[in-house]
């Protein structure tokens, strides 16, 4: 059997629907040219019986460890030259694979990444707090792609392992670090890591286009930012200079204009902006908790 050019890892925890119509658009890709390996990261739902479903595809069970810990183990049994990264819950455009594949093709020295572009899937009514939780020229904290307009090239910034691919060559030197746990930042701690040791360049192709399918509340935003916080705080103590922690003078200003008063008001005036200051509010509750 012809050695695939790309392998695609797949953490996942109890979302078996979704990720049954993900691995659906996966075998069905213009391109044949790879394989997927799903990593059960302990789910209690029927996770294992819709891999199931999928038999030209690998499926791996482990114990709750979190999603690097999932990439890592995954790496272990991958047989391509490429490794693309997304998630479960990621429905690829039918010629994404492809556009990656292209892309590193072009590109075949070992130092160069391709990051693709997530859009909110169609189906989904993208609200006005959605739309904020992408837009990082106002402050938003899942994505920035809009940051990325008329680019080439992002930086580390934008390692977003949603849909991203590299070279199994540096996999094979760097892993995801198992210090994080939490939820957020150790693909941007990869992502660091390879700019630094490895020099890496992260070429921006937005036609390889993956779709989230996950409806996002403002409910959420205490969790995730809490385990931002959490992790930006393994991130300062592993790379201090990069001052991922806010100085003890900026977090005073950030308690100060994310208090409960200033919060109310923006509210009704500015919606972004309270988002953005709600957040900062969550993130230093994360800080506190490690």
């Amino acid at each position: 059997m012809k050695t695939p050019f790309l392998t695609v890892i797949i953490p996942t925890y109890n979302r078996a629907d979704i990720l049954a119509r993900c691995l659906e658009n996966l075998k069905n890709q213009t391109t044949k040219d790879f394989e997927v390996i799903i990593v059960d990261d302990g789910s209690t739902d029927n996770t294992r019986e819709i891999a199931k479903k999928f038999p030209k595809f690998k499926y791996i069970h482990q114990s709750n460890q979190g999603q690097g810990n999932a990439r890592n183990n995954a790496l272990k049994y991958a047989a391509g030259e490429v490794i693309l990264f997304i998630g479960d819950d990621m429905l690829p455009e039918e010629n994404a694979l492809q556009e990656h594949i292209l892309t590193h093709k072009k590109h075949p020295q070992s130092n160069f990444a391709v990051l693709g572009l997530v859009l909110w899937h169609p189906e989904i009514k993208t609200t006005p707090f959605m739309k904020w939780l992408v837009n990082g020229k106002k402050g938003g904290t899942q994505f920035a792609y809009d940051l990325l307009e008329n680019r080439k090239e992002a930086d580390y910034n934008f390692f977003y392992t949603a849909n991203i691919s590299i070279k199994k060559k540096l996999l094979s030197k760097h892993r995801f670090d198992s210090d994080f746990t939490s939820y957020g930042w150790e693909d941007i701690e990869l992502g660091y890591r390879l700019t630094k040791e490895e020099n890496l360049r992260l070429l921006y192709n937005p036609k390889a286009v993956v779709y989230h399918h996950h409806e996002i509340d403002e409910k959420s935003l205490a969790n995730r930012m809490r385990s931002i916080g959490i992790s930006a705080k393994i991130f300062h103590q592993k790379h201090p200079e990069l001052k991922k922690v806010p100085s003890p003078d900026k977090m005073l200003t950030l308690q100060i204009i994310s208090c409960s008063p200033i919060l109310a008001l923006t509210k009704i005036f500015n919606k972004n902006l309270y988002w953005y200051l709600l957040s900062k509010k969550y993130f230093l509750e994360g800080l506190k908790e490690v």
